[in-house]
């Protein structure tokens, strides 16, 4: 259990007549590989969600059992996804709110109040952005963990594409097994071209062709 009133912020919108509130959340700005995600839902009004809770406090089957609930008591839920070739062209701030954006058009409810984690957004609806917000609102944390069941799904489905990165077990995030298998390996398609160690590797090939042209072209 958290010691924050998960439904706090909820309680204080319903109490002013506001019935449509959306939770909005992203998973994947740290990783090397992979795309952003972005999650936006709407709960139905008074829902109790027994297993929802911060999505980083949560095990994968934690988080599979919650999605579950969610989706009983969600009225309307929208993904929103940037590619890896959109983050490396307007970088992972950008791409992560243009997937925030996109969510929330996927919503087959348009909101009346907007519950962002983190992140302040220019949106024609009124909206208040909450640091940590997946600790202290039920639907920001409840749109966090499908965020980050879609993307870890996408990273597992990639795995089998690219068994020998591992994909399924880190997601794409930079651990030491991960810097070791690109070092091994090189990079993917769905490695980020603008996120170290990779970003170096590509500098350092095209300094080669470079080389290679200049000495024998």
């Amino acid at each position: 259990m958290t010691a924050y009133n998960l439904y706090h912020y909820e309680d204080l919108l319903y109490e002013k007549g506001v019935k449509y509130i959306a939770g909005i959340d992203e998973a994947g700005r740290g990783p090397l590989a992979g795309p952003v995600v972005a999650a936006a839902v709407i709960l139905k009004k008074g829902a109790k969600l027994d297993l929802v809770d911060d999505s980083k406090k949560l095990t994968e089957k934690q988080r599979e059992k919650a999605l579950e609930e969610i989706k009983e008591h969600a009225l309307a839920i929208g993904i929103g996804i940037a590619s890896v070739e959109e983050i490396d062209r307007i970088n992972i701030y950008r791409a992560a709110r243009e997937a925030m954006q996109s969510a929330i058009k996927q919503l087959k409810i348009k909101p009346e109040f907007l519950l962002i984690d983190a992140m302040p957004m220019e949106i024609d609806i009124p909206s208040e952005s909450i640091i940590k917000g997946d600790q202290k609102s039920i639907s920001i944390a409840a749109a966090s963990i499908i965020a980050k069941t879609t993307r870890d799904q996408y990273m597992i489905e990639m795995d089998k594409i690219f068994p020998q990165y591992n994909f399924k077990q880190h997601k794409g995030y930079g651990t030491k097994e991960h810097i070791e298998l690109i070092k091994k390996y090189g990079y993917t398609p769905i490695h980020r071209k603008s996120y170290e160690p990779i970003k170096s590797m590509i500098k350092e090939e095209m300094r080669k062709k470079y080389e290679d042209h200049t000495l024998f072209g």
